[in-house]
C-alpha cells in the first residue's frame, strides 16, 4: 500500500486505505490452496475481482467529473475505466496470484520428492511460504509506491511498462489515466 498523499491531495480509498488490501485477497487463497475446498479459493478471487471493479467504477466516476478541452467526457470515462481494471486486473489478480500459485505448487512437490515430512506438514508449510512470498512480489509489480526520498511515485514498475508499452499507445489524446 502506498503512503499517504501529500498534503492537500484527494485520499483514493482504493490505494491508500486498508481497502488496498482487498485486491490482494486471491494470493491469500493461494497460499492457503492446499489446505482450503477449492470453492474457499474461488471466493478470495472474486473478493479481489470486486475491488478491481470497484476501484475501476470509481476511477470513471472521477474521470467524468473532470472538465478537460482536450478528450471527451465519455472518452476519458471509457479511457480511466479501461486503464484502471486492466491496470488492477494485471497488478493485484493476474500477476500476484499465478506468482503464489506457481510457488505453493513448486514448493508443495519439492517437499514432497525430497522430504518425509507428512502431507499435512508439507501444506502447512506451503502455506507459509506463499504467505511469506505475497510481500516479497508486491512492490515490482504495484507501482503505487511512495518514496519519501523522492518526493514523487516510483512509476514505471513492471506493470506501468507493461501497459505503456501496449493498451496506453491505443488511447486517443488525452491525459495519462492515474490508474496506478
Amino acid at each position: 500500500m502506498s503512503e499517504p498523499p501529500p498534503r492537500g491531495a484527494e485520499r483514493d480509498i482504493f490505494r491508500d486505505t486498508w481497502v488496498r488490501y482487498l485486491g490482494y485477497a486471491n494470493e491469500v487463497g493461494e497460499a492457503f490452496r492446499s489446505l482450503v475446498p477449492a470453492a474457499v479459493v474461488w471466493l478470495s478471487y472474486g473478493v479481489s475481482s470486486s475491488y478491481v471493479l470497484a476501484d475501476a467504477i470509481d476511477k470513471g466516476k472521477k474521470a467524468g467529473d473532470v472538465r478537460s478541452p482536450e478528450a471527451g467526457r465519455s472518452t476519458r470515462v471509457t479511457v480511466a475505466v479501461v486503464d484502471t481494471f486492466v491496470w488492477q486486473a494485471l497488478a493485484s489478480v493476474a500477476i500476484p496470484g499465478f506468482t503464489i500459485n506457481r510457488v505453493c505448487a513448486a514448493s508443495l512437490y519439492i517437499l514432497g520428492t525430497s522430504t518425509r515430512w507428512p502431507l499435512s506438514i508439507r501444506k502447512w508449510t506451503t502455506t507459509a511460504l506463499g504467505l511469506l512470498v505475497i510481500p516479497v512480489i508486491i512492490h515490482p509489480i504495484d507501482s503505487t509506491h511512495w518514496s519519501p526520498a523522492h518526493h514523487c511515485p516510483l512509476s514505471h514498475r513492471s506493470v506501468d511498462f507493461l501497459l505503456d508499452s501496449s493498451l496506453r499507445k491505443l488511447y486517443p489524446s488525452v491525459e495519462k489515466p492515474s490508474s496506478s
